[in-house]
């Protein structure tokens, strides 16, 4: 019960930052936090099928199921491609506009569409 609570909380830190941050480095940080939250929780929820490592056992009983696993190493590529498209997108916003913060960006922004 506890270990659940502790990932909803890490959850919910997460996207606190998306909602309430302004600076788009610390967006991209908290994008991180949630995308890192739910793979523990896929990771803790496969973990729950069995008690013993499915690596080569004589005997045989529950093990846990290594699927939620391998799709988690995908998630954690994935998610590593997408903060690097995150950091680069924010970089061209900083050199065009000179700001991080998103509201700056977007006033600017409406100034030189008018």
């Amino acid at each position: 019960m506890i270990n659940s609570c502790l990932i909803v909380g890490i959850f919910l830190v997460g996207v606190c930052g998306l909602v309430l941050c302004g600076n788009l480095i610390k967006k991209v940080i908290a994008m991180n936090i949630v995308n890192s939250s739910i793979v523990i929780l896929f990771i803790y929820l496969g973990s729950l099928s069995g008690e013993e490592a499915p690596i080569l056992l004589e005997k045989t009983g529950p093990v846990v199921d290594p699927v939620p696993q391998a799709l988690m190493l995908t998630a954690i590529v994935v998610g590593i491609c997408l903060t690097a498209l995150a950091l680069s997108f924010v970089y061209r916003l900083f050199r065009k506009y000179g700001t991080l913060n998103i509201h700056e960006i977007e006033k600017k922004a409406r100034e030189d569409a008018r």
